[in-house]
């Protein structure tokens, strides 16, 4: 759906959920100036047994100018187009309201199907898609303080500070957008009530704390998600705590915010293990978030209160995870058969050709930022799929060879270039050049029989996490050369001896 297919209503009606956080209010409000622009009739409308309390919330309906309006019965139908955002008709926390046509816009799973919806539950926050919108439609964000301060606000509290920014328009967003930041830290500072307050420090006292893996597990009374990053933030620094995992009870589900302070657990790795087939989560290595469906919960876990679950869970993700690292590991080549990489074309881009030495580059992928200083030492590879590898100059001299052949990358998300310089108009595959793997190049390859976290040769500040049924491989003329292969990669890349 595009937004200019809402301009054929001369009425429309943007219906928020029962408690409006700040995302949703974003979401609405930006709806509301693109379509008074285009003159139509348009209002701001929610329902529930409760008006908008909260002082950051009623702090930013103020300071922005919303035009929320609180609908305290049912009402009668609309004359018009009732366009929920931030949430879905016919769902618990939206009050049933009567009108000739219903539309949606939402970033969460789908609940139900329509014939005008727009949703996208990859995103970190609605707010993300309705900037995306605007801009699909020619609507400069930027030119209104208000809308783009609303719309930073509603991602940043949706993703707890940015933590949980799933995907790359999220992360494209809170760079681009231009916000009043006086008025973020007022609304930032005015956030926690003191019933909230009470709410950490019982969910603090009650902790359970496991002494052999260093991990806690937290569970809390209903709040705003703002409220579960204060909580885990505040846990994982104690001293004898690494890791914890802080969690509540939402509608629908269980809210999940999980954080790490060592570098043999990222965050965001060990919430998608927590949430596996039952929901899902994500953000950075140090702090992450994520949502676990009653529904999916119950299916598979009937019998498991949620702290035993979070605590056996925990418990095997330590249990059954090996930790290697190459610089002492002594790999068994005797079980290891012989391969060579297929003669896939590759994408091979190098900083210092394009940037001065010393400029910061970020290259944004589909699931993480990449930090690198440009210092004529390093190449970057990449495949189809727009997986982005770092290497040295020699280690790419040594694997990889350049070839005749024109380089595209068919990836869902072409990776993107942020640098400290400006070099406006230069695109990441407009610096790609086409190799392919030498074909001089043994390697050793078997399949993983457990979960194994291994940490490279040149690398020993982050790991790259191997699972069950992936392989494990080294080069034959160097055993310490360790690498893992997706199994989801490997018959695309490699070819049996």
């Amino acid at each position: 759906m595009k937004l200019n297919e809402l301009l054929k209503y001369n009425n429309i009606y943007i219906q928020c959920h029962d408690n409006p956080d700040a995302d949703a209010l974003a979401s609405a409000y930006g709806l509301y100036q693109y379509l008074k622009s285009n003159n139509i009739n348009c209002y701001i409308v929610y329902g529930g047994r409760n008006q908008i309390t909260k002082p950051n919330l009623k702090l930013m309906i103020d300071a922005l100018h919303i035009p929320v309006n609180y609908l305290p019965e049912k009402a009668d139908k609309f004359d018009g187009l009732l366009l929920t955002v931030d949430c879905q008709y016919g769902q618990g926390n939206v009050t049933p309201l009567s009108a000739e046509q219903v539309a949606c816009i939402d970033h969460h799973q789908p609940y139900t199907s329509i014939p005008m919806q727009e949703i996208r539950p990859y995103l970190g926050s609605c707010s993300t898609l309705i900037w995306k919108m605007l801009l699909d439609e020619g609507y400069d964000v930027n030119s209104d303080k208000y809308l783009s301060t609303a719309l930073y606000y509603g991602l940043m509290t949706d993703t707890s500070n940015f933590v949980e920014s799933l995907h790359p328009l999220d992360r494209d967003m809170q760079d681009g957008i231009i916000y009043d930041k006086n008025l973020i830290t007022r609304f930032v500072n005015s956030n926690i009530s003191i019933k909230e307050l009470e709410i950490a420090g019982i969910a603090l006292i009650r902790h359970i704390y496991n002494d052999d893996h260093r991990f806690a597990v937290v569970h809390s009374e209903t709040c705003d998600p703002n409220i579960l990053g204060l909580i885990s933030d505040l846990v994982v620094q104690v001293d004898k705590i690494d890791t914890c995992v802080v969690y509540n009870n939402a509608e629908g589900g269980f809210k999940l915010s999980v954080r790490s302070c060592i570098k043999e657990v990222k965050a965001n790795e060990l919430v998608e293990y927590l949430t596996e087939q039952i929901g899902s989560g994500g953000g950075h290595t140090d702090k992450a978030g994520g949502f676990i469906f009653e529904n999916m919960y119950e299916s598979l876990y009937p019998t498991i209160n949620t702290e035993t679950y979070f605590g056996l869970r925990m418990t095997k993700y330590f249990d059954e995870t090996k930790i290697i690292y190459a610089s002492d590991y002594n790999i068994d080549t005797g079980s290891m058969a012989k391969y060579k990489k297929s003669n896939n074309v590759l994408g091979c881009f190098i900083p210092d050709e394009y940037y001065p030495l010393g400029t910061k580059l970020t290259i944004r992928t589909m699931d993480n930022d990449i930090q690198l200083t440009v210092d004529g030492k390093n190449c970057v590879i990449t495949d189809s799929d727009g997986n982005v590898e770092l290497v040295s100059k020699a280690e790419y001299s040594a694997k990889y060879k350049l070839s005749a052949d024109s380089y595209e990358c068919p990836a869902k998300y072409m990776p993107s270039l942020k640098s400290s310089k400006d070099n406006p108009g230069l695109q990441f595959e407009q610096c790609l050049t086409a190799c392919v793997p030498n074909e001089e190049n043994v390697y050793l390859v078997k399949e993983l029989d457990k979960d194994v976290k291994l940490f490279y040769l040149n690398n020993e500040d982050s790991y790259v996490l191997g699972k069950k049924g992936d392989y494990i491989a080294c080069n034959e003329s160097d055993t310490k050369d360790v690498f893992i292969v997706r199994r989801a990669n490997f018959t695309k890349e490699y070819v049996a001896l």
